[in-house]
């Protein structure tokens, strides 16, 4: 017999919160609780040279294989296991790695873009969109890309004015309205994470 697998999507703009709403789930659910990232199923652009791939707008849904993410958590939802891309940050292309990944109790689905998209959003037993302040998401996002992506200052603010911030506001935001529940401020935020600690253990203990 299948798992029953409750699918979760967690969206919202870079530097929301997200990764930190997914650490505290991952903490208190450990062992029963997947994590995969729309970011994994970025498109790789080999034919293209560094200089060209680093103009590429990675905030517009056209840069996703989405179709085949959606393919991979149908699997998981009838209790197959999958092997996802494994993406480079740095190169901005998918490496020759996958990450084999087997079905559990719980999937968290993160990413900026995963209630925008309509065969995605629609797989998800609840969505999530964590909500942040823009000042807040920029420093958070020039504080990770330096730290985690090798990038340069003036680089991740090139990239925030010309895609991320337009992108946010074309796509993003008005994710917001497919959402069962929006979290305020992220991660911290211990009423709405008690809320999703309920609905997440009780789907375990099949309550």
């Amino acid at each position: 017999m299948a798992m029953d697998v409750l699918l979760i999507g967690i969206a919202g703009g870079s530097g929301s919160g997200k990764s930190t709403l997914t650490e505290r789930i991952m903490e208190r659910f450990s062992d029963d609780v997947t994590v995969i990232l729309h970011d994994d199923y970025y498109k790789s652009f080999d034919e293209i040279e560094f200089e060209e791939r680093v103009k590429i707008n990675f905030d517009e849904p056209s840069s996703y294989d989405t179709a085949m993410m959606v393919e991979d958590l149908r699997a998981l939802k009838a209790g197959r296991s999958v092997q996802i891309p494994v993406y480079d940050y740095s190169t901005y292309l998918r490496t020759s790695k996958v990450r084999a990944i087997i079905p559990t109790k719980v999937v968290l689905v993160e990413g900026i873009l995963v209630l925008s998209e309509k065969d995605l959003s629609d797989l998800f037993d609840i969505k999530v969109f964590v909500d942040t302040d823009p000042d807040i998401r920029i420093i958070r996002r020039i504080r990770r890309d330096m730290k985690n992506r090798g990038r340069t200052f003036e680089s991740v603010v090139d990239q925030y004015m010309k895609t991320v911030k337009p992108m946010h506001e074309r796509y993003v935001e008005p994710s917001k309205k497919n959402a069962d529940i929006i979290v305020l401020g992220g991660g911290e935020n211990p009423a709405a994470l008690d809320l999703l600690y309920h609905k997440i253990n009780s789907h375990i203990k099949g309550i």
